[in-house]
């Protein structure tokens, strides 16, 4: 058995990676952790739970929505 633990990863780790690469070019790495917790908490927030496929859903919205002020300031 190994002395070394590994933390276990995001349960939201799928979900990042297929934002980033839906919004590459578009948004930060950063940019879309954020997006990523926030829905996380703000599902917890509203229903109690926050299942991986809603964080997905309220995170791409949050990605969608960005881009669009982004893409009006020009």
């Amino acid at each position: 058995m190994s002395d070394r633990t590994h933390p276990d990863p995001t349960p939201y780790a799928d979900v990042e990676t297929a934002l980033r690469g839906e919004f590459a070019g578009i948004h930060s790495a950063t940019t879309v952790t954020r997006c990523v917790e926030a829905a996380h908490y703000g599902a917890l927030e509203v229903t109690g739970y926050a299942h991986p496929s809603l964080v997905e859903r309220i995170a791409r919205k949050h990605l969608h929505v960005l881009a669009l002020v982004a893409s009006e300031r020009g």
